[in-house]
């Protein structure tokens, strides 16, 4: 990979991030006017408090597990899993193992 940050060669998804001891580590893939991917790595027990988007999100699971919140109901992802968080719907995001995920957002 790129020391750079250009991902304009192959590289592996899953090794672009790593763990941070209690915490949640994010990488930025690409960055838009019209969208945006990012690697996230979240240890366990980390998320991300609920909050809403005004644009659809896709969430896809690379690793670990995770369990999603939309709208008050609860999704539990593992590895190879995806789910679309809907603009506007209050969502968060919690860790029940440590896992990383792509998240793409396109406005």
């Amino acid at each position: 990979m790129n020391q750079q940050n250009n991902f304009n060669e192959a590289f592996d998804l899953a090794g672009a991030v790593q763990y941070g001891a209690g915490s949640v580590v994010s990488r930025t893939i690409t960055k838009k006017d019209t969208g945006t991917i990012t690697l996230f790595a979240f240890d366990k027990e980390q998320g991300l408090s609920e909050h809403s988007a005004p644009f659809d999100a896709m969430v896809n699971v690379i690793d670990g597990e995770a369990e999603v919140i939309i709208g008050g109901k609860s999704h539990f992802l593992t590895s190879g899993q995806s789910i679309v968080m809907p603009a506007n719907i209050p969502h968060a995001l919690k860790a029940t193992s440590q896992f990383k995920m792509l998240l793409v957002m396109i406005k």
